[in-house]
């Protein structure tokens, strides 16, 4: 409570110092701020042709692109634009102060530790992370069976087999394919289930509230730790636990040379859909007001909402017990008819949330579920389950989203600064209690 208060006052210092800076120096020096606004925004803009373009058109955006973001710096470094530098790092001073301000820490109910507790662990995954720590052995020392994986083995019927042998607690260490594996028959079981962070990125870990640097101390939910229920979703019947994503990345890492090349992969695939030559399938989806569009060139369909477009937070889903599905997709600008007959620009990004949502297609369509690439047939049904799986989160770990309890928008953080600096917290969460 003491340092949320103390990073508070600091992030509204810091920030009001930033403030007064940038006025003072616009002040002085007011065409070249605005020339280098200027120069900055056609640089970006120049850049995103030569992203989405090819052939000439593109090496002349990239070169202009270039140039500009060039000429932005060279004016920000010449005489006393420092001045704009030192501006620059106090905001940055001023952001890490707020993310300390609201940094997460739940208090979770307690609930008694299984009897028969079972790891499974993928000794590869992560660059060999479940190895490295000794998971099998530190398992073994807190009264946990662990299962180790090897090449072939299907992970499905070795829970189930735990099971009949009468195991009452399932925790994975491991991807989140695998996560979303073990979560899905603890759902269907109501048996407790504990993510062990060992995998690569551990998207779920995150947003779960499980410390990523603390793989082993994670095997502590088993032990001490506290309950929570989140959701799950699915796709046609399948359990994922983070995301499905179809369009240019899901096609992209079905290609060839993918492995060797990502990001190139990645480009020239957004790039072929952008010229109506993307491999895909026809799609086409409803929006939340019930009107038909093809598919633009990312659909990205979540577990709950993420929050994108944030400094703070961003690319994590404040929560995962909100009972919807979070559905994003992103393309050109586009028109549709309306009923007056008049055609109207679409915007190239929509963001909602449901409790589920359809794809239709004419062919089954390339998709990456939790980072695996597969095929699906449609038409896609999107459904949220809501609560289904009992979480147990170590003790000493957050116990929810970096991101739950970072507010939307500026003014509301600016608000709850100012409630945490006067010692009154922020309250966000409907099933857990902050200790901030």
């Amino acid at each position: 409570m003491a340092l949320s208060r103390a990073a508070a006052i600091a992030a509204l210092a810091l920030g009001a110092l930033a403030l007064g800076l940038a006025i003072a120096f616009a002040g002085e020096q007011f065409p070249v701020g605005l020339l280098i606004a200027a120069l900055i925004a056609l640089a970006v803009t120049a850049l995103w042709y030569a992203v989405v373009r090819r052939g000439p058109t593109r090496f002349v955006a990239l070169a202009a692109g270039v140039l500009g973001m060039a000429a932005a710096v060279v004016l920000i470094l010449s005489d006393d634009k420092f001045q704009w530098l030192l501006v620059a790092a106090v905001l940055v001073l001023s952001s890490l102060c707020t993310r300390a301000a609201f940094r997460t820490r739940f208090k979770l109910p307690p609930a008694p530790a299984p009897s028969r507790p079972v790891l499974f662990l993928n000794p590869k995954s992560g660059g060999g992370k479940a190895e490295r720590f000794h998971l099998a052995d530190e398992a073994s020392a807190r009264g946990i069976e662990p299962v180790v994986l090897e090449r072939g083995d299907d992970l499905v019927k070795l829970v189930r087999d735990a099971v009949e042998r009468g195991a009452n607690g399932l925790a994975m260490a491991g991807g989140d394919g695998s996560q979303a594996i073990v979560a899905s028959i603890a759902a269907e079981l109501d048996l407790p289930y504990a993510c062990i962070p060992s995998g690569t990125r551990n998207h779920f870990a995150l947003d779960l509230g499980v410390d990523r640097d603390d793989v082993v101390g994670a095997l502590e939910a088993f032990v001490d730790g506290g309950e929570r229920r989140v959701d799950l979703a699915e796709v046609n019947g399948q359990v994922f636990v983070n995301n499905v994503s179809l369009g240019v990345y899901a096609e992209a890492v079905q290609r060839e040379g993918y492995r060797e090349s990502k990001l190139r992969t990645i480009f020239g695939t957004f790039t072929d859909w952008q010229a109506g030559e993307g491999e895909g399938p026809a799609m086409s989806w409803h929006g939340p007001g019930g009107h038909q569009h093809h598919a633009g060139v990312v659909i990205l369909v979540s577990n709950n909402r993420y929050r994108l477009g944030h400094a703070v937070g961003s690319g994590t889903r404040p929560h995962i017990d909100d009972g919807l599905l979070g559905v994003t997709v992103v393309g050109a600008p586009s028109g549709r008819q309306g009923d007056d007959g008049e055609r109207r620009l679409q915007r190239p990004w929509r963001e909602w949330s449901a409790p589920e949502f359809e794809v239709e297609a004419d062919a089954p369509v390339p998709a990456g579920i939790d980072g695996e690439a597969m095929k699906l047939e449609p038409p896609l049904r999107f459904v949220i389950r809501p609560g289904v799986l009992r979480v147990r989160i170590a003790p000493g770990h957050p116990g929810a989203s970096p991101s739950a309890l970072m507010p939307e928008h500026a003014h509301e953080a600016i608000f709850d600064l100012f409630r945490i600096a006067a010692g009154r917290g922020v309250q966000r969460s409907p099933r857990a209690r902050s200790q901030v």
